[in-house]
């Protein structure tokens, strides 16, 4: 596979592919839940400031999912582009393409870390930070601002590995920083007494390792994916293009952060810190099961990308359907998981009894709508993968902005606290009807299509 794109892709059975591509993408997508969750799990039992320390590490939630924004506005335009432009087997573009996302994501983490770093206080109090808690929000997120670069050209270029048809290697990768992260947070934590410092610098050397790796492997001349000898190279027009593909999750992402911030604000207004530190369990539980639906959309990304380059629209349709009915499994999990056994869940991170008590009955109304949630997530990420931009970015903000902002508002006039809880079930509803909507009209204009024709009629802008 040095030499030739994964032709395969346009060929192979279509849900044969995706168990392929999408089964490392879930590990991986797992694995690097689980790599936050290590953190967290660590941090929670940190003796006598482990309540307020995983308080702390919620605070950060908001700046965390702003960093992962810019990250995604780069490496999830570029792996999309790529995925087209290896369908259509036009493999300088798609290197220019590489080339572009390494020196984007040089240029964005920098200035985003620079620009926290001057004023992270302000932020972090700010996104819900008191007292209590903004020292360990700082610690934390200091050291990571400091590896914010890092972690930026990891992810962007392990997306663009798997894009290219290695999503095994992508796997392994992912799978070598969660091993490594494990073992090196109880060190820096326990041992080197670094407490959630520790944390957070482990988290940044197990993404360097994993980079060192990738740069050697992208430099590497005789594979069909390469960087050219001048790393940090701009093609404006490709990085125009790349931005515009990538705005869809990087609003969604962004989406994210603000309503962190909102959600922060109200649970301290109606609970205080112990129901931020449940808020930072709930959604480290909670996110498993979306990673295993964002693994499975990772394995359907350069399936649907090569074929819709390669205008086999049918097996675009096939690799939705098959994708959205194993999320909707993995979802159905998590709601069980949530419903049945919260107290067993939530117990890994905690010790203390209030927090305990506050996080359980958070997790069994976030859990509600779970298994109808998984065919929204896979359709927005088939709009984005046929670059039809605007759908995709409405899709990704109407969960979030349209719906859930609002009633984490409203409702706590009337329940409290447990009215910022309640909105997310409702808001999930809310947003899988209007998708619902969106992805039957898609399919209508598929069944006036045949594999061959000009994609135009979609209204695509690749």
């Amino acid at each position: 596979m040095a030499g030739t794109a994964p032709v395969e892709l346009g060929t192979k059975k279509v849900g044969t592919l995706l168990k392929e591509y999408a089964v490392p993408g879930i590990i991986a997508m797992t694995a690097s839940s689980l790599y936050n969750m290590v953190d967290s799990i660590f941090i929670g039992h940190i003796p006598g400031e482990g309540s307020l320390a995983i308080s702390g590490l919620a605070v950060t939630f908001p700046l965390m999912n702003l960093s992962t924004a810019l990250g995604t506005l780069v490496g999830i335009g570029a792996s999309t582009m790529i995925s087209v432009l290896l369908g259509q087997k036009n493999y300088k573009a798609a290197n220019t393409v590489l080339a572009n996302e390494v020196t984007l994501n040089t240029i964005i983490g920098t200035a985003f870390s620079v620009i926290c770093l001057l004023f992270l206080d302000p932020i972090l109090t700010f996104f819900g930070a008191s007292s209590n808690t903004l020292p360990f929000a700082r610690e934390y997120m200091q050291i990571i601002l400091y590896g914010n670069v890092v972690t930026h050209l990891y992810f962007g270029l392990n997306n663009v590995l798997r894009a290219s048809g290695n999503p095994k290697m992508a796997m392994e990768l992912t799978l070598f920083t969660v091993i490594s992260n494990t073992i090196l947070d109880p060190v820096f934590i326990f041992v080197f007494g670094m407490g959630i410092r520790g944390a957070a610098l482990a988290t940044v050397l197990c993404q360097l390792m994993a980079l060192t790796y990738l740069l050697r492997y992208f430099m590497d001349k005789k594979r069909f994916m390469h960087l050219p000898e001048k790393i940090l190279s701009l093609d404006w027009k490709v990085a125009k293009s790349s931005l515009s593909i990538g705005m869809g999750p990087f609003l969604m992402n962004s989406a994210s952060c603000i309503v962190a911030l909102f959600i922060n604000q109200q649970l301290m207004k109606y609970g205080g810190d112990m129901s931020i530190g449940a808020y930072g369990i709930v959604n480290r539980i909670s996110f498993i099961f979306v990673m295993i639906v964002m693994g499975l959309n990772q394995g359907m990304q350069p399936i649907a990308g090569y074929n819709y380059g390669a205008r086999q629209y049918s097996r675009v349709r096939k690799v939705y359907l098959l994708t959205a009915m194993w999320g909707t499994i993995a979802t159905t999990l998590g709601f069980i998981s949530g419903e049945f056994f919260p107290d067993v869940l939530v117990r890994i991170f905690t010790n203390d009894p209030a927090l305990i008590e506050i996080a359980d009955k958070g997790l069994r109304i976030v859990v509600l709508t779970f298994p109808i949630i998984a065919f929204q997530m896979v359709a927005t990420n088939l709009f984005q993968c046929l670059g039809m931009i605007k759908k995709s970015i409405f899709l990704s903000l109407s969960r979030q902005l349209l719906f859930l902002v609002p009633l984490i508002y409203i409702l706590p006039n009337w329940f409290s606290v447990r009215g910022v809880w309640y909105s997310f079930p409702i808001s999930d509803a809310l947003a899988s009807i209007v998708t619902l909507l969106f992805i039957s009209g898609l399919f209508r204009k598929f069944g006036r299509m045949n594999d061959g024709d000009d994609p135009s009629i979609l209204g695509s802008n690749i």
